[in-house]
């Protein structure tokens, strides 16, 4: 951004920031009213802190200000940029704590089964819950083998899976047969052998990537290769992983086929299966490719399966290939770079070797400001009347993460989590969605930078999904109970405020409707 450019946006921004602080929450009675200049500061230090900046002249005007709320945000800007884990957060003012919600009776019953207790595991499929009928499958041991009513309903359960994942209020759908036919395959798998072929048709996808999971404890290489050219990514993401664990290297040839997949879940399978490989030369050659056609994606969310491919690669080049190596080291990315121009120095001379990060621009949502002073913003998120229905609402903590809030509401406002589902269900932690592809390697294209800060990770607090510092991919998670453990390193951006009772009720692969702003 030129100068002037920069002058010019702030001007723009001054002028808009000042009509959205109008609309924030209301200013105490003695806390002076901002200015137009002000705002602009604002925006200038939370810009700072997204560009981890920390030599922006904004933090130090900032800190000089006479208004302790430009104070505040100015200071923790800087102790946010200097230092990863924010580990000063202590030494700030306390926020308003997220409000409190007891458990749910049925989670305590979900908390006492124990995998072997094959009588308590059997009462607990009248639970009148789905979490704690399916947990107590999942706890489903070959010591319950021999008991024929345990047999009687999972066989039941994979019998009569249905032919979409449509399900009323408080039953399920796809769910038991799914955790039903992995069971078996742990108890009876020659029961589960017979099951396993009509499982592995569904149109289900979600289903099918259970399947590769009973077939993956069946050590079925067939089923698995079938399933690893699945039309659907993530249950290719599955099979490949099961397949790498029964047939290792003999499989190859799927693996090699996997790379040229579009989902970033499947090439990383892939591309990790293929450690190893005595296929050299095969491996080098579409590691790289692949890792050409996928920068070309500009999607920092493909990080880690890029640096899955840069292993491929530095296992198997030699000095022949390393100027098309250093060629990957000029990227968006500075650890890719790094990580590619660490392969090609080894194996080139050090001259031109350098990486060359090259940064994707960063754009501040103006509601930013806003959120940071206070403005009260909620979100109401609609569950799919096939999935249930209900909605539960969250409110934005600006307070806490402002520019990630501001993320948020902009992708909530296009609309960007319609039909998208919650792709993590894990009853006694938390629930994960958002994923454009529900995966966990698979969201945003623009990562969100972590804001960490001093409210907990308490039952009903909403959270940014990362895998590591830095990498929100604007995938949620809503914690299900005190997570007290995420504090360290999860940043938290909101906090469920109405319809905590329709969280709980969520299952795997529930879908979102839509996200209206209010």
């Amino acid at each position: 951004m030129t100068l002037a450019h920069a002058r010019m946006t702030r001007s723009r921004f001054g002028c808009y920031l000042l009509t959205l602080l109008v609309a924030a929450a209301p200013v105490r009675a003695q806390q002076a009213s901002l200015t137009s200049a002000d705002s602009t500061l604002i925006w200038r230090i939370l810009l700072a802190e997204d560009q981890r900046d920390g030599s922006n002249e904004a933090l130090a005007e900032g800190t000089r200000h006479p208004d302790p709320r430009i104070q505040l945000l100015a200071r923790r800007a800087a102790a946010r940029i200097g230092d990863p884990k924010f580990a000063s957060r202590d030494s700030f003012p306390p926020l308003p704590a997220p409000p409190a919600y007891p458990d749910p009776a049925w989670r305590l019953r979900y908390r006492v089964l124990k995998a072997g207790d094959c009588v308590a595991l059997r009462g607990a499929l009248n639970d009148s819950v789905w979490a704690v009928r399916l947990h107590a499958i999942d706890l489903v041991s070959a010591s319950c083998a021999t008991d024929s009513l345990w047999i009687k309903a999972l066989i039941m359960w994979v019998r009569t899976a249905p032919p979409n994942a449509a399900r009323l209020p408080g039953t399920a759908s796809w769910q038991p047969a799914a955790h039903a036919l992995v069971a078996l395959a742990r108890t009876r798998p020659e029961v589960a052998r017979r099951m396993l072929p009509t499982t592995a048709r569904s149109r289900i996808p979600t289903l099918r990537a259970y399947a590769a999971r009973a077939a993956t404890v069946l050590a079925d290489t067939s089923a698995l290769r079938g399933l690893a050219r699945d039309a659907d990514a993530n249950v290719k993401e599955v099979a490949i992983d099961g397949l790498a664990k029964v047939a290792g290297h003999s499989a190859d040839d799927v693996y090699l086929t996997a790379l040229n997949d579009r989902g970033y879940q499947a090439v990383r399978a892939a591309a990790r299966a293929l450690a190893g490989s005595s296929r050299k030369a095969e491996v080098l050659n579409a590691a790289l490719a692949t890792a050409r056609r996928i920068r070309d994606d500009s999607s920092e969310t493909s990080r880690d399966t890029r640096l899955a491919l840069l292993e491929r690669v530095n296992e198997h080049a030699d000095a022949v290939h390393a100027t098309a190596i250093a060629a990957l080291a000029s990227d968006f990315d500075c650890l890719v770079a790094q990580a590619a121009a660490t392969i090609a120095a080894r194996l080139g001379p050090t001259s031109g070797m350098a990486p060359k990060c090259t940064r994707l621009p960063v754009r501040l949502s103006p509601d930013a400001v806003a959120l940071a002073l206070g403005r009260d913003v909620r979100l109401r998120v609609v569950i799919a009347d096939s999935s249930g229905g209900g909605s539960f609402v969250v409110r934005l903590r600006g307070d806490v993460a402002p520019i990630m809030a501001a993320r948020i509401l902009e992708l909530a406002r296009t609309h960007y989590y319609d039909g998208l589902t919650w792709q993590r269900v894990e009853p006694d932690f938390v629930i994960q969605g958002g994923s454009p592809h529900a995966n966990e390697y698979v969201g945003n294209a623009r990562y969100i930078r972590d804001e960490l800060g001093t409210v907990s990770h308490v039952r009903g607090t909403v959270g940014m999904s990362t895998r590591g510092h830095d990498t929100g991919d604007a995938q949620w998670f809503v914690n299900l109970r005190d997570n007290l453990r995420l504090n360290a390193d999860y940043t938290i951006f909101g906090e469920v405020v109405q319809g905590i009772e329709v969280v709980d009720g969520v299952l795997e692969g529930d879908v979102i409707a839509r996200v209206e702003v209010f």
